[in-house]
């Protein structure tokens, strides 16, 4: 199956680097992020519109390239888990997190059972390939395969995360700084004393269980800095942020300060 290593390669050391799409979804798109070096897609349900006919055709794509997609889907719930799982998700995003029990119902949605989960079985499916062959074994290596992302986006969540990171499952607490931010009162200060001590606690949490721990940054230089702050899995940008920044480069580049 793609992306088999793809857990591996979140919980490895060294920087791993993708793109957020937040708004433009085809099944070109993961090629082309692979193209230019990048080793994940997100593709985020939370803040699109996104359905997961989308999300299929886009993961179908991310195999055709080689590339790991993760969703982030929009609510904590079993259905949306295992929709995604089966559209071809190797890994998914869980929105929201603030305690070790949500993200142990989470990664719970995500695994089958008997391996102490809950998710629905269907076959020769899209997360299959398509293919026939015993369903224990194939089973198994989806539990073994898949990778999950825990948001941490509120004050519990920071305060729990060592509980969270401490949970098998669990491969990355990823920071939501933006909703962080504002469960702390300090909306979009990410330099506030308060942020950068809730975002210590998330990052020694981590470091201690041997976990991913990740951000999403507004640029290439924002995520530069990120890395000094111990960020080893960082979504570059969006892809609203991306094409922003191009077509005001040319802009500024050919008119200057004519407008």
């Amino acid at each position: 199956m793609p992306h088999a290593n793809w857990r591996e390669l979140l919980l490895s050391p060294g920087l791993k680097l993708g793109l957020f799409a937040m708004e433009f979804a085809t099944p070109g798109l993961p090629m082309i992020v692979q193209r230019a070096g990048a080793d994940f897609l997100v593709l985020d349900m939370e803040h699109s519109g996104f359905g997961f006919e989308t999300v299929k055709a886009v993961c179908m794509g991310g195999r055709a390239a080689g590339l790991p997609m993760v969703v982030r889907v929009a609510h904590r719930h079993p259905n949306e888990v295992s929709r995604a799982l089966d559209m071809g998700a190797d890994a998914l995003m869980a929105p929201l997190v603030s305690t070790a029990e949500q993200a142990r119902e989470f990664v719970a949605w995500a695994t089958y059972p008997p391996s102490g989960g809950s998710r629905g079985v269907a076959m020769m499916v899209a997360h299959d390939a398509y293919q026939p062959g015993p369903a224990p074994e194939k089973m198994a290596a989806a539990d073994a395969r898949k990778a999950i992302l825990i948001q941490i986006e509120t004050r519990a969540g920071a305060e729990n995360a060592d509980a969270i990171a401490a949970l098998d499952g669990v491969d990355c607490l990823w920071i939501g700084h933006m909703d962080l931010s504002c469960s702390l009162g300090i909306p979009g200060q990410f330099e506030h004393p308060d942020f950068l001590a809730a975002e210590a606690q998330v990052r020694e949490a981590a470091r201690r269980h041997r976990k991913a721990f990740g951000r999403l940054a507004a640029s290439s230089v924002e995520a530069q800095s990120l890395t000094a702050r111990g960020y080893d899995t960082l979504g570059l940008c969006s892809d609203i942020m991306a094409i922003h920044s191009r077509v005001a480069e040319g802009v500024a580049l050919l008119r200057g300060d004519r407008q």
